[in-house]
């Protein structure tokens, strides 16, 4: 059986059933039928699965080792790319990928994580970059502002490297100022969260004009697993604590946090790389076009307080309701 989650597996298993079928069904009428008869079944059950996803099985969702990766999408949208490594300071990080290319003919700098699917460094950290993928990612941001191109970031990242070597080399202050330095770029800037968004790791990719998310992406403060280890000490209470972070797509949006949600074909961007690629182009192209048109100082200004403003809340809403009294 292909690789799949726990609450997939009866689809698959049909699916599976399906496609022997189909090898066997020209020229005989009776598996014909049955064949149009289990490609109903798993439209319905298909149907019934993916409409009443959890939090926990988005976030499985998001985690799903098919999912198309940054690099996926940047050879599936962007003509003339040209990879640059490095961040002139230590070394260069697997875990972050960048560089030249085209979107639709408008030359942009886009920059991704890079959640890799082979045995090598960038695997073992599951797209978790070092401070040197934090500051890769910076210096080609700041080639884009001095060429004046827009940038494009694709967010998908578990957290930063937590390990003791990334904390050496200054893992905090790399995060820090990417915060700081996107908030005053001055150029367009689109994020789009393709998987996992996780904590500032994620944060640091995104501080951005226009933010999308995948529907079935999520962008979190710490996973479910990290919050229920610290909530409840139990960190088989993921599940629980996934429902309580707010952290699907339609969570965030509704949170105000971005800007659209980017709809996934049936079952998730795995299982129609094409369409699901498809689908971020329209919408990135839209974001484009309409950051592209604000003046820079109105844009920078705007990014910041948008930014700022994240995170308000009310003590007492009824009583803020009744005018204080």
């Amino acid at each position: 059986m292909k690789p799949c989650l726990d609450f997939e597996k009866p689809l698959v298993e049909l699916e599976e059933r399906i496609e022997a079928l189909r090898g066997s069904a020209p020229g005989r009428p009776s598996a014909q039928a049955e064949l149009r008869a289990l490609e109903a079944r798993a439209e319905r059950l298909r149907a019934r699965i993916y409409a009443g996803l959890t939090s926990w099985q988005k976030t499985q969702l998001s985690r799903h080792p098919a999912r198309p990766t940054s690099l996926d999408y940047i050879g599936a949208l962007f003509t003339d790319f040209e990879p640059l490594h490095g961040d002139r300071l230590g070394g260069d990080d697997p875990a972050i990928v960048g560089g030249l290319a085209r979107f639709r003919g408008t030359p942009v700098v886009v920059v991704g994580h890079q959640k890799r699917r082979r045995a090598d460094g960038a695997a073992a950290r599951a797209g978790m970059p070092m401070p040197e993928g934090f500051r890769k990612a910076l210096r080609l941001m700041r080639l884009g502002e001095r060429f004046g191109k827009p940038i494009v970031t694709f967010v998908d990242t578990t957290g930063a490297w937590p390990g003791p070597e990334a904390e050496a080399r200054g893992q905090a202050e790399a995060i820090a100022r990417n915060l700081r330095e996107m908030s005053a770029l001055r150029v367009p800037i689109v994020s789009v969260l393709i998987g996992e968004g996780g904590s500032g790791g994620a944060l640091a990719l995104c501080v951005a004009d226009r933010i999308l998310m995948q529907s079935y992406a999520i962008f979190t403060v710490i996973s479910p697993e990290g919050c229920a280890a610290i909530l409840w000490r139990e960190g088989e209470r993921a599940e629980e604590a996934a429902e309580a972070l707010k952290l699907t797509a339609q969570d965030i949006f509704d949170l105000g946090v971005i800007d659209a949600i980017v709809p996934e074909p049936p079952g998730g961007a795995h299982r129609d790389p094409a369409t699901a690629a498809r689908e971020v182009g329209h919408a990135l192209e839209a974001a484009l076009a309409e950051v592209r048109g604000i003046p820079v100082d109105v844009l920078s200004a705007g990014r910041y307080a948008k930014f700022r403003r994240m995170g308000e809340f009310l003590e007492n809403p009824r009583e803020d309701a009744a005018g204080g009294s």
